[in-house]
């Protein structure tokens, strides 16, 4: 048992160093992306509203489209979410 535990642990370590690494590095690309202007991207995303109704229904209604800045990376940067992420998500639900 522990020897068990011992392996989870150095596996959670590992894991841990390992999402630091990769977060620094992609905010250090973002930065310089940032400097030279192109750290932001924009995608078109369509919008949706869900209304409550009586009866435990919903409406749903087309808002139309809008365009969302993104961030070039991996990760959130800038308070905006990554650009690989809304592009897979095209459909935003307020």
């Amino acid at each position: 048992m522990k020897r068990f535990l011992n392996i989870l642990e150095t596996a959670a370590k590992i894991l841990l160093v390992t999402a630091v690494v990769m977060w620094v590095g992609d905010w250090a690309v973002f930065r310089m992306r940032a400097a030279r202007g192109t750290a932001f991207d924009s995608v078109q995303v369509e919008e949706f509203l869900t209304t409550a109704l009586k009866g435990n229904k919903q409406e749903y209604d087309y808002m139309g489209t809008a365009q969302v800045t993104c961030a070039r990376a991996l990760f959130p940067h800038g308070g905006a979410p990554a650009c690989w992420w809304v592009r897979r998500h095209r459909t935003e639900w307020e």
